[in-house]
């Protein structure tokens, strides 16, 4: 049988133009070797797998071919390559720079590719620097490394450096096409797509990943069966977690994480990867931004499709709070309930209820104010809602007759028998009187009278007089509950400047239009706020754009201890009086 080959090994680029993704620095190379500007100590450093030993294997067979017969060749002997990690002592280092002195036998130049060289001792740096500063004309030496950090200074300042990158996601698909292509395996877009993020920037790391593939699918690659092979969260899970928090359905997204948590996946993980999730689907609502999307056309399609589901304001609260379980993910007792409250506080962001209107709300301390009794209060409730039922009625079936005539028309005899006509949008159990009769006009009167009673007794709201200090301390309270449940732009919003009392209308400036329009959103709740704790039913808000508003910075402890001083003076009282600190 024969042996077989890895895919890294097998397809291992042989000229530069086969190396993938690092155009810039093979092109400097090339430009270095065609000009003569090649430096006679080269540093290669990056990631993993990313064509480093490669690059250098490469370099080394070019500069020797020029003037020489034969292309193929590959002057393996006039390349040698050390391993730092084995060969890391002084004697070592000092083997190496005996045979430097010997020229080549063929070719120009002997190249020294010594890998790992962070692994090198600090003696074996400091044996190594005369001879990297000035060797002799017929030596290059190309060191390669993934730690950069760990070499000394007077040895990158001997080199000429060369910053391999990572990578992309795009680049290594397109090269496992062209890798599956010369193989004859059938494949999806986005199972190599999922491969291509799995191997993290490392193209070794990709084609090994694909042979593991290969090996469990055979020749035909799709994305159920990479995501089966190599366990990990595709976006196809993301959006369906997602589509459950849209529709508010909490017991199924419960059920959906169980089944995740189930399959082996890490909790961390998942959350760490829904908050990627949102900001992808906030990157997808602009086609503008749609190519920020690492990923295939389907993939961006059902991405577009589910970003104008979701709005910015959901997104922006969902990534902070996904972020917020990330941050809490180690130090948690109990991981699992963490990562279950944060997705039932995601999927209630959108969640209205059953929530009244805040400006509707009478506070319970105006009918104490007044000397209502509870049961008392029940009693006017049920009234109210009755009369305002009987009053609805009535507006209804009078808009369906003519003008009520006056009570002196003479409109029938004493004797005489009222029309019968029924009114049309009477409600069934109700009277069914004529428009020309004296139950008619009864009706009418009794209705004007319910409507007073309704207004003297239930409409009238308290209006009790506020200064703006009170109004103040109200605001940052409310800014400081929103805070407190982790909607930090909102609460930003309201504490960017201090608003303005002018009577019963309280004056806030913005600085642009985007943030008016997200505190329009909360100034429902806000306004039902202040109108409650400051018993004034007649106050209302303004927002006004003011574009060279400065936003304040964040305050420091000093800044608030002030701040509250000019709200409450009393507290430097308090403070001299107890000798406390800010």
């Amino acid at each position: 049988m024969e042996q077989f080959v890895v895919s890294a090994r097998k397809y291992r680029p042989q000229t530069f133009k086969d190396v993938v993704g690092q155009q810039a620095i093979t092109s400097t190379l090339l430009n270095a070797i065609e000009n003569n500007h090649l430096a006679s100590a080269l540093l290669f450093t990056g990631p993993r797998g990313v064509g480093k030993t490669t690059c250098a294997r490469i370099l080394a067979r070019k500069i020797n071919q020029p003037g020489y017969d034969d292309p193929n060749e590959d002057f393996a002997f006039n390349v040698f390559e050390l391993d730092a990690a084995s060969n890391n002592s002084v004697d070592d280092i000092r083997n190496l720079i005996d045979q430097v002195r010997i020229p080549p036998q063929t070719g120009q130049y002997k190249v020294y590719i010594i890998d790992e060289v962070h692994m090198l001792s600090s003696a074996a740096f400091n044996a190594f620097l005369k001879t990297l500063e000035e060797p002799p004309k017929h030596a290059i030496f190309i060191l390669a490394t993934t730690e950069k950090h760990k070499i000394i200074p007077t040895i990158l300042s001997r080199c000429q450096i060369f910053d391999f990158k990572r990578i992309t996601v795009k680049d290594a698909r397109e090269h496992l096409a062209e890798v599956a292509t010369s193989q004859g395996v059938q494949f999806e877009e986005d199972a190599l797509h999922i491969i291509a993020q799995k191997a993290d920037g490392a193209m070794r790391d990709a084609l090994s990943i694909f042979d593991r593939v290969v090996s469990f699918c055979g020749n035909n690659l799709t994305r159920q069966a990479v995501t089966e092979n190599l366990n990990v969260l595709d976006y196809e899970t993301y959006i369906n977690m997602t589509q459950l928090i849209l529709e508010n359905n909490i017991p199924a997204i419960l059920l959906n994480y169980n089944d995740i948590l189930a399959k082996g996946f890490d909790g961390h993980h998942f959350i760490a990867g829904l908050a990627t999730h949102f900001r992808d689907l906030l990157v997808a609502k602009n086609p503008a931004t749609l190519s920020l999307l690492e990923m295939g056309e389907a993939a961006q399609k059902l991405y577009g499709e589910q970003a104008q589901k979701a709005t910015f304001d959901f997104l922006l609260k969902g990534i902070d709070l996904a972020n917020d379980c990330d941050l809490k993910y180690k130090v948690s007792q109990n991981q699992r309930l963490l990562v279950e409250l944060t997705l039932m506080q995601i999927a209630s962001i959108s969640f209205d209820g059953e929530k009244k209107k805040a400006e509707f709300i009478i506070p319970p301390t105006y009918f104490r104010n007044n000397g209502y009794s509870i049961q008392e209060v029940r009693n006017t409730k049920l009234e109210a809602a009755s009369e305002v039922e009987v009053r609805n009625t009535k507006i209804e079936a009078a808009s369906e007759v003519e003008e009520l005539p006056t009570p002196n028309s003479q409109l029938t005899t004493p004797n005489s028998q009222p029309p019968t006509s029924v009114i049309p949008n009477a409600v069934e159990g109700q009277p069914k009187v004529s428009a020309l009769s004296l139950a008619s006009i009864r009706a009418k009167r009794e209705m004007v009278e319910a409507q007073k009673f309704l207004v003297k007794e239930v409409i009238h709201l308290p209006s009790e007089p506020f200064t703006e200090t009170e109004m103040l301390e109200q605001w940052l309270k409310y800014a400081q509950r929103l805070e407190d449940k982790g909607y930090r732009i909102v609460a930003s919003l309201l504490t960017i400047n201090d608003p303005i009392l002018n009577g019963t209308t309280i004056i806030h400036e913005l600085p642009n239009e985007s943030s008016k329009i997200d505190f329009e959103k909360e100034k429902p709740d806000l306004l039902g706020y202040l109108r409650g704790k400051l018993h004034n039913h007649d106050i209302s808000i303004e927002i006004k754009v003011n574009e060279t508003l400065v936003v304040r910075k964040a305050f420091t402890n000093q800044d608030k201890y002030n701040r509250l001083v000019e709200i409450n003076p009393n507290l430097e009282l308090l403070k001299k009086m107890f000798d406390l600190d800010v």
